[in-house]
């Protein structure tokens, strides 16, 4: 026996230990098939891969944010006391499932703004800044070392130097191409700067696939901002020869006591520091005059819970529209659950649409979606394709009651492996505002049907789109 059959007997035998390893990881079924197809018929690169970013380490819990929710509840209920709190009865349901699965609480008394694009957000998030008094706390997926990035760490810069305390969360994979000098100039000014699971070896094959894929900004436990954009500029000024499309909601009043809560369960895990001061949910502080029944709950999500509770409301929610479900995502991979609950709302009458971009910033996925959008809309979903650019907002919104935005995408990424936050809104007036920017999105699209050659394609088209539907579940 030579050495290349020696060396063929070894990497076959680790190659079957892999599969048998995916295999009793107990997955589901699509992403196990999947896994055990490129271990086996991509040699080396399949197995090298999968120790990259297939290794299930949520039993290892990274973040043991079961016992942090424990630290925290003790904090956040002393000051999140609510006056003539009533919750409808048509969305309690929803409500338990989330206070039951993740302690979210429902706020009322909220206000709302709604951001479309970059060039509204970051005048707004420059005003906050400079306008802090207390505390700026800042948990972003990207933080761009860009002109738009250094101006944003000038204004943190020159509020720390004015004493106020500023603490930045960024993910070490979202930020790989930021040099450390970028952040070092900031905690060389006063700033609390920590990345979210550093990835360095030897440790990298345990952590890369866990990103903290979060956008929240509180200033002052008064004011927080949250949605899909990240720092940098290409979120002003778009990508090539597409302007960027997004969505960001700036939000005063209860439920920024649930967003500092989320960026503080963050900051605990990323330095060990538990802030429950008083002065980090600042009740008194609350915008005057703010009284109404607007209902709102932070969900956070990720691959260290026992289920994936952001999911779990899309389905609720899609399974419950009556009227109308409307909805946005740049990426459109919906596993199994998702799936199955958009045709079957779409089959019992319920108007649903989907609205993604007709090009993507990530072709594999767009290829992959193909598949998906068509067979959603031979369910009876109205999928459209937004023309102008880019489209990377993600919002939800149904039957003029409940409405959601945050940084979850509809695909496996995020409802498995990523660290996500949404808000979800129950009031008619924010439900009408958000239905109005979809309706102006859809204005901007073509629907599906009258694009050619994406419902009756090709025979090698139609393969490589099962093909890398088929891989989907490993994005």
């Amino acid at each position: 026996m030579n050495w290349m059959n020696v060396i063929f007997l070894i990497y076959q035998v680790i190659a079957i230990m892999a599969v048998i390893h995916v295999i009793m990881d107990n997955r589901q079924p699509a992403k196990t098939m999947a896994w055990a197809l490129v271990i086996w018929f991509v040699p080396v690169v399949g197995i090298v891969f999968y120790l990259f970013f297939g290794i299930n380490t949520r039993k290892e819990r990274h973040v043991s944010e079961r016992s942090m929710n424990q630290l925290t509840k003790r904090s956040m209920l002393e000051f999140a006391e609510q006056q003539n709190l009533r919750l409808p009865d048509k969305h309690k349901p929803l409500i338990d499932l989330f206070v039951n699965q993740n302690f979210s609480l429902p706020f009322k008394d909220n206000k709302v703004e709604i951001y479309t694009d970059g060039y509204q957000f970051f005048p707004a998030l420059l005003a906050a800044i400079g306008e802090a008094r207390q505390h700026i706390h800042v948990d972003m997926y990207i933080f761009a070392e860009d002109a738009l990035g250094y101006l944003v760490a000038d204004a943190l810069i020159d509020k720390a130097r004015e004493g106020v305390e500023v603490r930045v969360i960024y993910d070490d994979v979202g930020c790989w191409n930021v040099s450390h000098r970028f952040f070092e100039r900031m905690r060389e000014e006063g700033i609390e700067v920590s990345s979210f699971l550093p990835v360095r070896f030897p440790s990298f094959t345990s952590k890369v696939n866990y990103r903290n894929h979060r956008k929240i900004v509180v200033v002052d436990g008064v004011v927080g901002f949250i949605g899909g954009m990240n720092i940098a500029l290409r979120y002003v000024k778009g990508t090539g020869l597409m302007p960027w499309r997004d969505t960001m909601l700036k939000v005063s009043g209860g439920a920024v006591i649930a967003l500092q809560r989320a960026f503080l369960v963050d900051w605990y895990f990323v330095d060990r520091t538990l802030l429950s001061d008083r002065k980090y949910y600042p009740s008194a502080l609350r915008e005057e005059g703010l009284s109404n029944n607007c209902l709102a709950q932070v969900v956070t999500s990720g691959p260290v819970t026992p289920y994936p509770e952001i999911m779990q409301g899309f389905v609720r929610i899609i399974l419950g529209a009556r009227r109308y479900l409307y909805l946005e995502t740049p990426y459109f991979l919906p596993n199994d659950s998702v799936l199955f609950a958009l045709k079957t709302a779409a089959l019992a009458g319920v108007d649903v649409r989907v609205l993604c971009p007709r090009y993507s910033d990530a072709r594999f996925v767009e290829w992959a979606s193909r598949s998906y959008l068509r067979e959603v809309f031979e369910a009876g979903v109205k999928v459209s394709l937004y023309k102008p650019g880019f489209l990377h907002s993600k919002l939800m919104v149904c039957d003029d009651a409940i409405t959601t935005s945050g940084s979850t995408n509809l695909d496996f990424r995020s409802f498995e492996n990523n660290f996500e936050a949404n808000i979800f809104f129950y009031d008619e007036g924010i439900a009408l505002r958000m239905k109005k920017v979809f309706l102006r999105d859809e204005e901007q699209s073509v629907l599906l049907k009258d694009v050619p050659g994406r419902l009756n394609s090709r025979f090698f088209v139609r393969l490589w789109e099962s093909i890398t539907r088929m891989l989907s579940p490993l994005f």
